[in-house]
């Protein structure tokens, strides 16, 4: 007989029956993100989703897609698993309430080299915490096994997340009523998110070990992604929002100028808002404050832009959810520069 002949998927690495375990252990947990206009069910070949087209009569869907980056190096390294999805939902809801669009679901996308359930269960209930959180129904997945990406038995795996959400057409923000000397109010993060984590883990690569086994940073550095989406949608329903930027790669410096018209640009004013310490460790371990900038949210994890009118409002809206500060103002400048003085 040949060697072939008794080959089998479970033998050639991938696990079908430890699939449809987990399949099991987390229908309970997803069925609890189930939002109105969720028709499916955990299990079909598609997720299904009604809209209201009495609350969203000129529908446009807004649609993101984001990881995590190496911010899941350190969940593996750490066996932390309970908090990485909800930096997943995070990264694809931030940007699509960035355009003033409500989340409707979210599907996710789980690699792993081989299938433990119990730290795929952990992340996929992170992402279930992260869809409610957000108001968003977790509708749908893909767990997916690559065996020859094993790594001396280690387990690794990877998250990508899809988000839909929806505004109607009149209330899409995109940054086009901005004018000079609107008001710029920064709202606070809740650390790093999940952006900047190859730089750091490079600053740290020589002593990896060792600041694993300090639990006070490991546990600011996994510090799950602040979801604004309530806090957001809350604030369009009130004010005039005339644009929103959430901070991601590319920091203050790169990601505020997105949304901005030709012509203009921001100038933030430094030590107006308060930065969470560990901006602090990462700077004292040699990242210069230019480099920071353009590569961390810096302690502002979004910002809205407003009429200067409609501060106070804004600003008390903020903060009864969030913690909110006025960091600078559009200026006029033709190469949309961010400058902080």
């Amino acid at each position: 007989m040949a060697e072939t002949d008794n080959l089998t998927y479970k033998s050639s690495g991938v696990d079908i029956e430890a699939g449809n375990k987990l399949v099991e252990r987390i229908k309970d947990i997803v069925s609890k993100t189930k939002r109105t206009g969720d028709l499916g069910s955990i299990g079909g070949f598609g997720g299904l989703f009604e809209l209201d087209i009495n609350k969203y009569p000129n529908p446009i869907l807004v649609s993101g897609t984001d990881g995590v980056g190496t911010k899941v190096k350190l969940a593996i390294e750490s066996n932390t698993h309970d908090k990485i999805g909800i930096d997943l939902v995070a990264m694809c809801v931030n940007d699509v309430i960035a355009q003033g669009a409500e989340p409707l679901f979210f599907l996710d996308y789980f690699s792993t080299n081989k299938l433990n359930i119990d730290v795929a269960s952990e992340v996929i209930k992170g992402i279930s915490k992260g869809c409610k959180l957000a108001g968003a129904s977790l509708i749908g997945g893909e767990t997916a096994e690559h065996p020859e990406d094993k790594i001396k038995n280690k387990i690794e795996y990877d998250l990508a997340g899809f988000c839909v959400g929806v505004c109607n057409k009149d209330k899409l923000i995109n940054g086009s009523d901005v004018h000079k000397d609107d008001i710029v109010i920064g709202i606070a993060s809740s650390g790093v998110h999940s952006n900047g984590y190859s730089l750091i883990r490079k600053l740290i690569k020589k002593e990896w070990d060792g600041v694993l086994k300090d639990k006070e940073i490991v546990s600011k550095l996994l510090t799950p992604t602040r979801i604004y989406a309530k806090s957001i949608l809350n604030l369009i329903s009130k004010y005039k929002i005339k644009g929103i930027a959430h901070i991601t790669g590319g920091g203050l410096i790169e990601n505020i100028p997105r949304i901005l018209p030709n012509g203009l640009g921001i100038s933030l004013i430094k030590n107006s808002w308060e930065e969470p310490d560990i901006f602090e460790w990462i700077r004292n371990s040699g990242v210069s404050q230019a480099e920071m900038y353009k590569t961390f949210n810096c302690g502002i994890g979004m910002i809205v832009i407003i009429d200067k009118n409609d501060k106070d409002g804004v600003l008390s809206s903020l903060n009864d959810n969030e913690t909110a500060w006025e960091i600078g103002k559009v200026t006029k400048d033709d190469t949309k520069q961010v400058i902080i003085i």
